[in-house]
């Protein structure tokens, strides 16, 4: 696996393997290493590109004095495209997911496959009146921009974990390993911004993504996420959905192996 940087941005990223390009776009707290598993079991057909968003791995920490939006992000991981006009496979996990289908939407002539798991465009909840899933995960984003005021880390750390990875799952984690998600978990404190605050309808990204796009859930999901998806397979053109057994948000780190396969499937 190499690791490499580029001057747009000194984007930071990972990759590995040669053939037709897979650009890999991360979840929150993760980084591009979080795609390690994936970029094994795909190194043999594919060349994969692991981008690290603002704030994760060298690349710098989101400084702008502005919001961040879905856009920043998706211009970040087109800088890692190839020269020329070939096309690439996008594939996200949670806000990576809702970064890749930005960037789909504003570089359509580069992106031929998008591959997500468990997007998180959650603004779309509130927009089409799923006021209850919406304020579920309001809730802690008042929690982490609380702690961005206050310097709390740790107490936002704990309480993202427990909504992502389920209860007692903070409790669970070591001194230190709670000590470095509280430190990966600052980057989060701008990218809220990106998916609470956008104006797309769903009409939108049904006009705006490619027609061979797959969305990847698991059935045990947070109730935020499960409705997002929901929202974006009422307006599926086509689209292809795929639905694990369990998992849970986090399957693409903790259960990998459910989770690859159906991946590789998707890129074909």
């Amino acid at each position: 696996m190499v690791e490499g940087n580029l001057n747009h941005h000194d984007v930071d990223f990972l990759e590995q393997g040669s053939g037709s390009v897979v650009v890999l776009v991360h979840s929150s707290v993760a980084g591009a290493r979080q795609w390690r598993s994936l970029m094994e079991h795909l190194a043999g057909s594919y060349r994969l590109i692991a981008v690290n968003l603002f704030g994760y791995g060298t690349t710098p920490p989101w400084k702008e004095n502005r919001t961040q939006t879905l856009e920043d992000q998706a211009g970040l991981v087109a800088s890692v495209f190839p020269k020329g006009d070939s096309k690439v496979c996008l594939v996200g996990h949670s806000f990576g997911g809702s970064v890749a289908m930005k960037a789909s939407t504003l570089f359509p002539d580069r992106v031929k496959k998008l591959i997500l798991f468990e997007p998180n465009p959650f603004y779309l909840l509130e927009q089409s009146g799923r006021h209850e899933a919406y304020l579920e995960v309001a809730r802690l984003c008042d929690c982490i921009k609380r702690a961005g005021a206050t310097d709390d880390w740790h107490h936002a750390a704990a309480e993202f974990a427990e909504y992502w990875n389920g209860a007692g799952s903070w409790g669970a984690m070591s001194d230190d390993r709670k000590d470095n998600f509280a430190k990966a978990l600052r980057p989060n404190f701008h990218e809220w911004d990106a998916v609470m605050r956008q104006d797309l309808s769903l009409e939108d990204w049904r006009s705006g993504l490619p027609p061979e796009t797959t969305i990847i859930s698991a059935a045990d999901t947070v109730r935020s996420i499960r409705e997002t998806v929901e929202l974006l397979s009422s307006i599926s053109p086509g689209w292809m959905f795929e639905t694990l057994a369990a998992g849970g948000h986090m399957a693409p780190l903790t259960h990998p192996h459910l989770v690859n396969p159906v991946f590789a499937q998707a890129l074909g």
